[in-house]
């Protein structure tokens, strides 16, 4: 065999054995990041598990072809910057944001790592978006943004309880979402005939002193929004409703299922669920700029009627024939 046929043969050799090894080489498996500003890490998450179920539906399934590393503020929004740059540390392929909060310190931590919102007011109003056709920068996904909606909340509080004039509003002054809400409701109350007294809330030291003040301004009924210091306390907040016997309308079914009276909002769940075809889509090659935000198109009325009974009120049956869920 001459020289040459033998280093031609050798050469062919080492590149039939090459490519089996190439072939067993593992693919990147991406890896995102779910930073929720509210819950606690021991929390059984109905949002969570919605996004779990969206990625199945399109073929992810954690621990095998895509990885979740998991970031809870659990209502601390002084951990919002921390948390969001561990994310960018780990180098996610992309972050998942629920709430202005959450979103807004992402968006300081990354402009290069896409991040898909889920629970934004509007997005626009507060510079999170260029606009809701085409986002620009580094952020899509789904808003709670529908004109009315608090004001909805208002009416139907009002509706089921007619002789409530005076309404607490108990919002987080730095949460920029929650400003414009207050700003829903005000205009809505002078329409309905009702007082609004607003009630800020930082953190949970605020809610007995807020509460007290509901009382001595002999405020009738109150509502929440939803933000990190209020959801991550919903169940101080209905103890300290049930004791005071006051009626309240919040903005997630989640405060209903725990005890509260009555909720008017976004199908959550449903959100949650479609922020997996985001990931989806930016995982095969789409820019989040690109990417339309999505405005919610499915709204439900969830009333607790057993905590109606506890605290002696009764909801007029126009408003439970109107219910998608009634708890009994």
């Amino acid at each position: 065999m001459s020289k040459r046929i033998f280093c031609f043969a050798l050469s062919a050799l080492l590149c039939a054995l090459s490519f089996p090894a190439q072939a067993q080489q593992p693919k990147k498996v991406p890896r995102i990041g779910v930073f929720v500003g509210t819950l606690a890490a021991s929390s059984d998450s109905a949002r969570i598990e919605a996004f779990r179920q969206g990625l199945r539906e399109l073929g992810y399934v954690e621990g095998q072809n895509i990885a979740i590393e998991y970031r809870y503020a659990e209502g601390r929004t002084d951990r919002l910057s921390e948390l969001a740059a561990e994310l960018v540390h780990l180098k996610v392929d992309v972050i998942i944001t629920p709430g202005t909060q959450s979103t807004e310190a992402a968006q300081k931590a990354t402009h290069t790592i896409p991040i898909v919102m889920t629970q934004v007011g509007d997005p626009v109003a507060v510079g999170i978006v260029a606009s809701l056709a085409r986002p620009g920068g580094n952020i899509t996904g789904l808003t709670q943004m529908s004109p009315g909606l608090s004001g909805k909340r208002l009416e139907l509080l009002k509706e089921g309880f007619p002789k409530v004039t005076r309404v607490a509003f108990l919002y987080h002054p730095a949460n920029r979402s929650d400003l414009l809400s207050m700003k829903e409701v005000q205009t809505a109350a002078r329409g309905l005939g009702l007082t609004i007294q607003s009630c800020e809330v930082r953190s949970p030291d605020d809610f007995d002193k807020v509460f007290s003040a509901m009382a001595k301004e002999r405020a009738d009924a109150f509502m929440t929004i939803r933000n990190a210091v209020n959801d991550a306390n919903a169940k101080r907040i209905l103890d300290l409703a049930e004791k005071n016997r006051l009626p309240a309308i919040y903005d997630g079914r989640e405060y209903v299922e725990i005890g509260g009276l009555m909720s008017y909002g976004v199908n959550l769940s449903d959100s949650w669920r479609r922020a997996a075809t985001y990931v989806d889509k930016i995982l095969k090659g789409a820019k989040p700029a690109d990417l339309p935000v999505e405005q919610p198109t499915k709204f439900e009325l969830v009333i607790n009627l057993k905590t109606a009974k506890q605290i002696g009120l009764t909801i007029p049956q126009s408003v439970l024939y109107r219910a998608d869920k009634v708890i009994r």
